[in-house]
This record gives C-alpha cells, structure tokens and sequence, in this order.
C-alpha cells in the first residue's frame, strides 16, 4: 500500500489540475452564455448538497455582488439557501423534491440550473434536473468523475476526474471563479446586453483562453 505523506493532498489536487486546465474552453464558453441570459432578463438557479451547496453559494454571491471588479448586479439564486422552503417541502414532500420543487418555482424557459456534486448522484439534483428541462430551462453540472447520473441528465457537464471528494470540489471552486472570470469579460465586452463597464487600457478581452487544450467535458447530443 503506497504510504500517506503529509503532501499527499497537494500532490492529488495538481494532478488532477493537469488534466482540468483542459476544461478551460468550455468554462470561458459557459461564462460568455451566462453573461448573456443574465444580461437579458433570464437568471441562474444553482444548488448542491453539503460542501457542494457552499460552492454554489460562492457562485451566487459573485454574480450578485462581484468578482473583482465593480459592475452592475445579476440575477442568481442559491436554492439551498432557503432554509425554510427547503425544509418545509422535505417535511411535506420528501427530500428528493427540496430542489425540483423551488426549480418548478422560480425557473422559467431561458433560465440556466447549475448543479453540483462531487459523486453525481444525488437524487434531490436529478429530479431538479428532469424538472428544469420540462420548464425549458438548460441544465449545467459540476460533478466528480464520469460516467454518472448527473452528467447525463444535464445538457452539459464538467467532471472532475480525481478520486477523492475533497479534490473534486476544490477544483469545482477553481471552476466558479474561472466562470466568474469569463462572465466579467463577457460582460465588459457589452455581451449583456448593456449591463457593462468600460473595461480599462491594458484589459484582457479573450474569453475561453484561461488555459489550453480541448474541453474535459459532456455535452448531450441533441434529438
């Protein structure tokens, strides 16, 4: 058995880099989106479990707020957050409905669900993900390694191939502010409709070239 070294947390999560700097094109692709949606009224729905509900609460909190830099306010929201809706329909409805429930709520066609998971199958996500695509909504996921359920209910997906949970959601966080990262370009170069600043002298406009290579990602084909 390969002995445990004091290292050997740090030594996993740069393996695991190497192979995710390949996501970068997609990530950059999906901030140029949401910028998009979100500067035209629509909003992001975002939820997970445990560790995973506190990254997507990180998501929100940058697009309501900001990244880095001041600009005006998006429209996203955090379905765990709600405490009382959460476990008001877990108590009345079972908790596999605490998500597709608040889904069927406030999703509307256009509108984007973000779901994260380290293992990918959480029932409570899947069921939000069957119910958003019923309301015409896009489904993306942030999960662990594939194949796994959620990866393939969503429209598109980012698997983190690592074998440890705690691996797999610090790199969902580097995923959020590279989102994050893409979204603010997008948005500087006027992709939301409006909703911008001036991006200064000497400002990077590339989305999607955060990193090299092709996409580590699921896309479901269309029918």
């Amino acid at each position: 058995m390969k002995p445990v070294t004091d290292t050997a947390h740090c030594d996993d999560l740069m393996k695991a880099l190497e192979t995710f700097r390949a996501c970068g094109p997609l990530i950059g692709r999906w901030g140029t989106e949401l910028a998009r949606r979100l500067g035209t009224g629509s909003r992001l729905l975002v939820a997970g479990n445990g560790g995973s509900a506190a990254q997507a609460q990180h998501l929100t909190a940058e697009l309501v707020g900001r990244y880095r830099d001041d600009r005006p306010p998006f429209s996203a929201v955090a379905l765990h957050a709600d405490t009382s809706s959460t476990t008001a329909i877990a108590n009345d409805y079972g908790v596999q409905e605490v998500f597709a429930r608040q889904t069927a709520a406030h999703g509307r066609p256009g509108d984007v669900l973000m779901l994260l998971s380290t293992s990918g199958a959480s029932a409570n996500l899947l069921s939000a993900a069957d119910r958003a695509h019923r309301l015409g909504m896009t489904v993306w996921a942030l999960t662990g390694r594939p194949p796994n359920p959620l990866q393939l209910g969503a429209d598109e997906a980012l698997c983190v191939d690592a074998p440890v949970a705690a691996t797999v959601q610090e790199l969902h966080l580097v995923a959020v502010h590279m989102l994050c990262e893409a979204f603010d370009r997008a948005v500087e170069r006027g992709e939301a409709d409006g909703r911008t600043r001036p991006r200064a002298d000497g400002e990077p406009g590339d989305v999607g070239r955060l990193w090299g290579g092709a996409p580590v990602a699921w896309r479901k084909e269309q029918t």
